[in-house]
């Protein structure tokens, strides 16, 4: 069932309110020579048209689609047809997808020469609207997804965050959240895309003012499936570490220059053991400090030492 806020947009695209109205019939047939009327009911016509005048539309928010997913649609429609029209409006010759983007690709994959469609009329807001409402509704979207349709909502058509979020029956904050995600670097906006790194794990790498810190912890993340919790606890010693570092600075006070040969010792065993070294040294004697952020980094690091944990 729709949620009821959501249902007012989604209900205006689909039948039952006047915000969006069928397109104007054809006068005659000869006028729309590539479409032919299936049997309609007391609401609207359903036409048939060739695949190829149907197109995407660009103002979709949705952009990955699973080869998978596409492959089990298109079975089914090869067995069953397409159940429910895809929806359309006209756009010079041939028409634009407002919904049904999954069904139309599952449609070639299928082979199909003809859908079925429904024409409506409706701007560009509406379009973005409707799509981005449909789509979460089927929480077919991913993170970037979602929050590039709520920011191209917003830009597009001058709108704050809070009538964005009233638009498509969600918070502010919820929108507030989602934009934020568009300030991650590329690299784990790939990670956040891919189902490698969770909102939950993006929204505490956003603590993290340095983009080098933020793709570090992006990085343990994936290479050790950290939980929200153990990278709450290494971005937390990250913000406390810059936080000492910023405090003992003082202009007056010149830091002294380390050794190379240390630096470079330090240096190794970072590579070594994959995660953060100290090395003190002066007069032969000195201490080396291996840091670690889980019980599984703690293992590998023995492990690396050549140290049993058991």
């Amino acid at each position: 069932m729709l949620k009821p806020v959501l249902g007012r947009g989604l209900g205006a695209l689909l039948g039952g309110s006047p915000a969006l109205k069928p397109a104007p019939a054809p006068a005659s047939p000869a006028a729309d020579s590539g479409a032919r009327q299936a049997p309609a009911d007391n609401r609207e016509r359903v036409l048939r048209v060739t695949l190829d005048r149907v197109q995407p539309c660009e103002l979709q928010p949705r952009k990955d689609f699973s080869e998978e997913s596409l492959s089990e649609l298109a079975d089914s429609i090869r067995e069953q047809g397409i159940v429910q029209p895809l929806i359309v409006r006209q756009k010079g010759n041939g028409y634009e997808l407002i919904a049904g983007e999954r069904r139309w690709r599952a449609a070639q994959i299928a082979g199909l020469v003809e859908i079925p469609i429904i024409v409506r009329e409706a701007d560009d807001r509406a379009v973005l609207e409707l799509a981005l409402i449909e789509n979460l509704q089927r929480e077919n979207l991913n993170p970037l997804e979602e929050a590039l349709g709520y920011s191209q909502l917003i830009n597009q058509f001058q709108l704050t965050q809070e009538q964005a979020a009233t638009k498509v029956g969600k918070s502010r904050v919820a929108v507030t959240n989602a934009i934020r995600l568009l300030k991650l670097p590329d690299p784990i906006r790939d990670h956040l895309r891919t189902g490698r790194v969770s909102v939950g794990h993006a929204k505490v790498i956003l603590g993290l003012s340095s983009t080098a810190d933020q793709l570090m912890a992006s990085e343990r993340i994936v290479a050790h499936g950290w939980s929200v919790r153990q990278t709450e606890e290494f971005v937390t010693h990250l913000q406390q570490q810059a936080a000492a570092s910023t405090s003992s600075k003082t202009p007056a006070t010149p830091v002294p220059s380390r050794d190379l040969h240390v630096v470079d010792v330090e240096n190794k065993l970072k590579e070594r053991f994959g995660t953060k070294v100290n090395l003190r040294y002066r007069a032969g004697k000195g201490s080396i400090e291996i840091r670690f952020f889980s019980d599984d980094e703690l293992e590998r690091v023995l492990q690396v030492a050549g140290i049993s944990p058991e």
